[in-house]
């Protein structure tokens, strides 16, 4: 697994340009962690819980769903609702498929999701924030610190994936979420 993990951090491309995605504020609790079950989705307009597969619901609106869930400690209903989102293999998809599956204890899945999410996007401080942490949860601190030195690079300094994983590396200890 170790050449592995080098050789796909090896082809990450390196170049800085913006800052990426930093959505970090823990969500709210609403009814889809609270009321909902097997992977559905509070539905504001019905006010009732819908499959997440229900062409009620935006892509936004299950992203947000996935979001909760997997802070709130349920990665594999967040696979389910992220199976069920339409807009394909974005970085913000691939970032939280790559979370749930590292949550789930997948280190394999969650390493290749992070990796193509760089892919498609290199600026994106969240993915390299939670491959760190990743990383350091694997005992390899030097490769996340190359992830800490990318965020700052690329104009994340004082976000909070800067400060996750700059806590992770300097303390061992990742963060739940």
């Amino acid at each position: 697994m170790r050449f592995a993990l080098a050789a796909v951090l090896c082809a990450l491309p390196l170049a800085a340009f913006a800052a990426g995605s930093d959505d970090t504020e823990p969500p709210k609790p609403t009814e889809t962690t609270t009321k909902c079950t097997d992977a559905q989705v509070w539905d504001e307009k019905t006010q009732s819980c819908v499959n997440a597969q229900s062409g009620q619901l935006d892509d936004d609106t299950r992203f947000q769903a996935v979001r909760e869930l997997a802070w709130a400690g349920q990665p594999e209903q967040a696979l389910i609702v992220l199976a069920a989102m339409t807009e394909g293999e974005t970085d913000r998809v691939l970032t939280y498929k790559g979370f749930a599956n590292r949550k789930a204890g997948r280190l394999e899945q969650g390493l290749d999701h992070y990796a193509h999410a760089l892919e498609v996007n290199p600026d994106n401080i969240l993915a390299r924030s939670y491959l760190g942490q990743m990383l350091v949860e694997m005992g390899e601190i030097a490769m996340a610190r190359t992830q800490l030195d990318e965020i700052r690079a690329r104009g994340g300094a004082g976000t909070w994936a800067e400060a996750s994983l700059s806590q992770a590396v300097g303390t061992g200890q990742t963060l739940s979420y």
